[in-house]
C-alpha cells in the first residue's frame, strides 16, 4: 500500500509544478499585453518628416539664343551669342586673336560645315568706346535745341553693333553734339538757315538801285 501511495505523490507534485508554471505563463502574457495596448493607445512623441519636391529642371531657352543664327559660322557669331578670353594687354591699333567658345544653347559650324564649340577670332585691339561712330548706336535727345557755336553736347548710351567685337562694356556713355533745333537735325537746320541767309542777301542786292 506505501508503494502505491508514493507514485501519487510524485504526480501531484508535478500537477503542482505544471500549475505553477501556467499561471505564470498566464500571467506574464497579460502584462506583455496590457503593455502593448498601452504603446497603442499612447505612441509618444512623433518626428514630422517634410517632404522636399524635386526641383524642375529648367527649360527655358536664354535670351541671347534669339540673336544666335543657328549652325551659323562661328566666327560670324555676335558677341553676345561667345564667351572669349580676352587680354587686355595687348597692343592698342594691332591685330589681335582670342580663344572664344559658344554660350550654351548655340550651335555653330566652321569652314567645313563641321560642328564646332571652341575657335578663334580676329579683331583690333581697342575697347568699345575707341571704335568709330559707325560701330555703335547711342541715344539721341530731341530736347537738346542749340544752333550756336562752339555746339552743346547732351550724354548719351552707345552700345556696339552684334557683329563688332571689342574689349570692356559693349555699352558706354559718351557724349555727343546736340542734333536737333526746332524739331530738325542740326544739319538740316542749317542748311535751311543758309539758305534764308543766301536768299535775304539776293533781295538786299536785287533792291539796290
Amino acid at each position: 500500500m506505501a508503494g502505491g501511495v508514493r507514485p501519487l505523490r510524485g504526480l501531484r507534485a508535478v500537477c503542482r509544478v505544471l500549475l505553477f508554471i501556467s499561471q505564470f505563463c498566464i500571467l506574464s502574457g497579460g502584462e506583455q499585453s496590457q503593455a502593448l495596448a498601452q504603446s497603442i493607445k499612447d505612441p509618444g512623441p512623433t518626428r514630422a518628416f517634410t517632404v522636399v519636391p524635386r526641383a524642375a529642371e529648367s527649360t527655358e531657352i536664354p535670351p541671347y539664343v534669339m540673336k544666335c543664327p543657328s549652325n551659323g559660322l562661328c566666327s560670324r557669331l555676335p558677341a553676345d551669342c561667345i564667351d572669349c578670353t580676352t587680354n587686355f594687354s595687348c597692343v592698342y591699333g594691332k591685330p589681335v586673336t582670342f580663344d572664344c567658345a559658344v554660350k550654351p544653347s548655340v550651335t555653330c559650324v566652321d569652314q567645313d560645315f563641321k560642328s564646332q564649340k571652341n575657335f578663334i577670332i580676329n579683331m583690333t585691339c581697342r575697347f568699345c568706346w575707341q571704335l568709330p561712330e559707325t560701330d555703335y548706336e547711342c541715344t539721341n535727345s530731341t530736347s537738346c535745341m542749340t544752333v550756336s557755336c562752339p555746339r552743346q553736347r547732351y550724354p548719351a548710351n552707345c552700345t556696339v553693333r552684334d557683329h563688332v567685337h571689342c574689349l570692356g562694356n559693349r555699352t558706354f556713355p559718351k557724349m555727343l553734339y546736340c542734333n536737333w533745333t526746332g524739331g530738325y537735325k542740326w544739319s538740316t537746320a542749317l542748311a535751311l538757315s543758309l539758305q534764308v541767309q543766301v536768299g535775304v542777301h539776293v533781295q538786299l542786292t536785287v533792291g539796290l538801285p
